[in-house]
């Protein structure tokens, strides 16, 4: 297909900024963010060899586990570079979540675990997901991912940040808009309440909803802690298990999803 619409902040973020494989794989937050979101995924999937769509899967880094599981993945996103590397774990095209070029009803499982991030206007958010319900056979699952509307407020307070002024001020905004303007740091994103996320599911007919939070309300420690000096690696990996055991003690409480860095929303087709 021709090259997907994209807001050029987010272009440049993921082509020439940021490497979204290494984000999972070398920070302890961005660890406990794959491996929750592995385990959380595995109660719901069906078995293998089911078909699964990866819309803004990025350089393939949760297709390449669900290709070691046996599942016949496909991936789409819209940067070329991601495209190129995810193609060397299964099958990847350019392709915009809010138009996939997929059949209807041709797949088992639609997973959309970053496209939300970087949708602020609630009409794309919308399209995408009735996408995702499009594409889905009767009875399929949809897996939807977003940032929860607080991280930023705990991801810098554990940095010791929030005394600049500067920051204050732009985290404010995303407390009062839920948008991040891409103009520093991070680039534009939108940023959810767990209410927000299962509603915005519910209003293109996914049923059988549930959010939960990927990392828990103790994921900041590990932020603290990797930026402490000298910390033994003993001392962080017993941080992480306890900070992952939390995460998994939380999930029957709802009011505890606010805490979380990422939201995941798990839900089906009607048959």
């Amino acid at each position: 297909m021709s090259k997907p619409e994209l807001a050029p902040e987010i272009e440049r973020f993921y082509s020439q900024v940021i490497d979204e494989d290494a984000r999972l794989s070398a920070s302890a937050d961005g660890r406990l963010e794959l491996l929750r979101t592995q385990e959380i995924l595995r109660r719901f999937l069906p078995p293998a060899p089911a078909r699964i769509l990866d819309v803004g899967g990025g350089t393939g880094v949760h297709a390449r586990w669900l290709v070691e599981d046996g599942y016949r993945v496909d991936l789409v996103d819209p940067i070329a570079r991601h495209v190129e590397q995810a193609a060397e774990i299964c099958p990847a095209s350019l392709g915009d979540a809010r138009a996939l070029e997929a059949v209807g009803a041709s797949y088992d499982v639609v997973q959309i675990l970053g496209p939300l991030y970087h949708l602020p206007d609630p009409a794309d958010r919308h399209q995408t997901l009735t996408e995702a319900r499009r594409v889905l056979a009767p009875g399929g699952l949809v897996a939807a991912a977003a940032i929860n509307r607080y991280s930023a407020l705990f991801e810098h307070a554990a940095l010791a940040h929030l005394q600049n002024e500067r920051l204050q001020v732009t985290i404010s905004e995303i407390l009062r808009t839920a948008i991040h303007d891409g103009t520093r740091g991070f680039t534009l994103a939108y940023f959810h309440r767990a209410e927000e996320l299962a509603d915005e599911l519910r209003a293109v007919g996914f049923i059988d909803v549930t959010v939960f939070g990927i990392e828990g309300p103790a994921w900041s420690l590990l932020k603290t802690a990797e930026h402490l000096p000298a910390i033994e690696p003993s001392a962080l990996q017993a941080l992480f298990e306890s900070v992952l055991t939390a995460a998994r003690l939380a999930e029957p409480y709802p009011e505890l999803l606010s805490a979380s860095s990422h939201l995941l929303a798990v839900g089906r087709a009607p048959e």
